[in-house]
């Protein structure tokens, strides 16, 4: 891999700043020269959307406060690991 193409782990890591189209030029023509070639990421990608799309209904008042702490308790743990 030439040291400018994007490998699949550093894609995962940029897909929310290309959702939110704040990623840099140089790395968004990298990031979708990636998905050009790699139809896993691709994949990914879409399956971000559609989960964007289906959570995007959801408002904070609608989830429990209990379910609400539990998930960010495990997004705590799964960040220290």
């Amino acid at each position: 891999m030439a040291a400018s193409e994007l490998s699949c782990r550093e894609l995962v890591e940029l897909i929310t700043d290309y959702l939110e189209e704040t990623l840099p030029f140089s790395e968004r023509a990298r990031f979708e020269q990636h998905l050009a070639m790699c139809d896993g990421c691709l994949n990914y990608l879409a399956q971000m959307r559609q989960t964007i799309r289906a959570l995007g209904r959801l408002t904070e008042d609608s989830i429990e406060p209990q379910v609400q702490h539990d998930l960010l308790q495990i997004f705590r743990d799964w960040k220290k690991r």
